[in-house]
């Protein structure tokens, strides 16, 4: 599980004395752990492992939006932080699709659903990430479902 697989890595770093990967993953662990608060408050379980990999992808793409803004900003040293962030949250989401493969995802959930039109896409989407969870870009694959879906 995945939850298990950080609460390891949070130990093995603290005997590494890796500071940023320790200080990355106490992070992610407190994420997981008050989307898991909100869940209960809301009566639902604990997160599956397909939540928490919507979760760290979300995590991933702040960062990202944090390293153009350093960037842009002039402050490489704190883009570099948040670009370690990123790859040690990385780490923890399973290989990412290319776009082929993320085309060819969609084109055959399309013919799997039958869409035939824009009014099926949140149909497409709900399979994609059904099926493909935490190995696409659903922003990315939302503009393409819509090609697919238009052209």
């Amino acid at each position: 599980m995945l939850r298990d697989e950080i609460n390891n890595a949070i130990k093995d770093a603290m005997k590494a004395k890796d500071e940023r990967k320790l200080s990355t993953l106490r992070m992610v662990n407190s994420s997981l752990k008050n989307a898991d608060i909100d869940a209960r408050g809301q009566g639902k379980p604990p997160l599956s492992d397909e939540d928490l990999l919507g979760l760290l992808q979300k995590m991933i793409k702040q960062r990202q939006e944090s390293v153009a803004l350093y960037d842009k900003g002039g402050r490489p040293e704190l883009a570099a932080a948040e670009r370690e962030e990123i790859a040690v949250i990385s780490a923890y989401l399973p290989k990412q699709m290319s776009d082929d493969e993320v085309n060819a995802a969609i084109a055959a959930i399309v013919k799997e659903t039958g869409a035939a039109g824009m009014k099926d896409m949140s149909k497409v989407i709900a399979a994609l990430k059904a099926k493909y969870a935490g190995q696409m870009d659903f922003g990315k694959a939302s503009g393409l479902v819509k090609a697919a879906l238009t052209g």
